[in-house]
Order: C-alpha cells, then sequence, then structure tokens
C-alpha cells in the first residue's frame, strides 16, 4: 500500500529567500503526526506545497502514490485540506458547499459521516445559511467539514482547532483519533497548542528553519506523557536551542 504522504527532497524559495530546504517526510495510514516548530520555519509554506497551493522549487509530493506535479487532480482527490474561512464562497450555503464537495470526491450525496460529524460541531442549524451569514467560528467548522469529507487517504489540518469552542475542538479531535486508529487516513496537523497535540499524536516533527531538525515517534512520546515534568514543548525548545551539531 502507498503511503499516505510521501515528500522528498522539497525545497522552496520566495525570491533568493530560501522557506524549505530539502526536507523529506512520509506519513502511512494510521499515523497521525503533528507538524511543530517556531513562526517562520516554513511550516505554511510546507502545507501549501503539499496541498498544490505552491509548486516546489524542487523536490516531489506523492500523496497516496500519485505524484503532484505530474497529476494535480489525482493528488488532491485523495488530500483532504480543511478550507480557510476566508476562502469559503459567500452566497452559497454550507449544505451546498458540502454538496460540491462530495462530487468532487465521487460521492452523490453528502455522507452521513460528515453530516454526524456536522451535529457534533453543532454545525447543523447552520447547514442551510449563506455562509456569509456564519461567524468566524461556523465557518472555521465548515471548512474542517469540507476538508474530511470522504476521509481520503491524507487529511491536512492547519491550526484547525483555532475559532473553535471547546465542545467542537473536542469533537474533531475524537473523530480524527478514530480514522487514524481505524487506519484509514494518515493525518498531517500543523498546530502550536502542542499540551493539546501530545495526547493523541503518534509523531511529532520539527520543523526549524527550513528544515526537519527533529522527530519523535511514538515510543519517546510515551515517555513525555509519563512524566508530569516533562512535555513536548519542553522538549521542542529543548531541540531548538541545542547546539547545531556540525558533519565531519
Amino acid at each position: 500500500m502507498n503511503p499516505a504522504l510521501r515528500i522528498q527532497h522539497l525545497s522552496h524559495a520566495y525570491g533568493p529567500k530560501r522557506v524549505l530546504e530539502q526536507v523529506d517526510l512520509t506519513i502511512a495510514r494510521g499515523e497521525f503526526v503533528a507538524l511543530i516548530g517556531p513562526n517562520g520555519s516554513g511550516k505554511t509554506t510546507l502545507m501549501r506545497c503539499l496541498a498544490g497551493i505552491l509548486a516546489p522549487t524542487s523536490g516531489t509530493v506523492e500523496i497516496d502514490g500519485e505524484r503532484m506535479a505530474v497529476d494535480a487532480r489525482a493528488a488532491k482527490a485523495r488530500l483532504g485540506y480543511a478550507i480557510d474561512p476566508a476562502l469559503l464562497p459567500p452566497p452559497l450555503t454550507g449544505r451546498q458547499c458540502l454538496a460540491l464537495f462530495a462530487q468532487t470526491r465521487g460521492l452523490d450525496r453528502i455522507p452521513e459521516e460528515t453530516l454526524a460529524l456536522a451535529e457534533g460541531l453543532a454545525f447543523l442549524p447552520w447547514l442551510d445559511q449563506p455562509v456569509e451569514r456564519c461567524s468566524l467560528g461556523t465557518r472555521q467548522k465548515l471548512g474542517i467539514l469540507l476538508g474530511l469529507i470522504g476521509s481520503p487517504p491524507l487529511l491536512v489540518l492547519d491550526e484547525p482547532m483555532n475559532g473553535l469552542d471547546p465542545v467542537s475542538a473536542y469533537e474533531v479531535k475524537q473523530h480524527l483519533v478514530s480514522l487514524v486508529r481505524a487506519g484509514r487516513v494518515g493525518v498531517l496537523l500543523a498546530t502550536h497548542a502542542l499540551e493539546v497535540a501530545e495526547r493523541f499524536i503518534t509523531r511529532a516533527v520539527l520543523l526549524s528553519e527550513g528544515r526537519i531538525s527533529r522527530e519523535w515517534d511514538e515510543a519517546a512520546l510515551n515517555v513525555i506523557r509519563a512524566d508530569p515534568d516533562h512535555s513536548l514543548e519542553q522538549a521542542m525548545v529543548e531541540a531548538l536551542r541545542a547546539p547545531v551539531q556540525s558533519g565531519g
């Protein structure tokens, strides 16, 4: 089975400024990976490259075996990317948006799983309201529902809990965990909320100055979880402060 995501030797620059440098990352179905790092480390640029929003300067992105640079349509069909609330079409209703996205997944209707999650997010009262009438938090819920619809092999979420109430954030996390544990999807979550992420992820990847500088697998995360005086946030800070090892 192809991995949900394979990134190889990916680099990106904005003019002379190098933002990503030789990034390699593979995520299998059944993995919940947190992408962490300080502001300016390249997280958003990496997420946009793997989603096909940006074309990397060099390197490759494969989603479920489909290369983004070769067949972007096929690659994106295997990708769930939470939609930025600012990009949602104001005149359409939530139901219309969900129906359109379901069609792009080859579905003839909105899946019951999506409607169940919408209920858990308290979105059903807004389902038939135009997006322009929805609050920012309600639009955030719709963006997440659109990204998750059909449970494609790879789910990519950039700070999805921002703007969500505690109950809705809990529902999203539990839904993602259930998909991962069933081996249906691989998840890449970019987040600063490390105290929350460390409780349910299976791997953490630290991006620093455009490079992956450290990873913590599930065994390492379990050690952190078992120590009340330690945290993933502390481990990240220690890794960032550690002196760079020179080669040779």
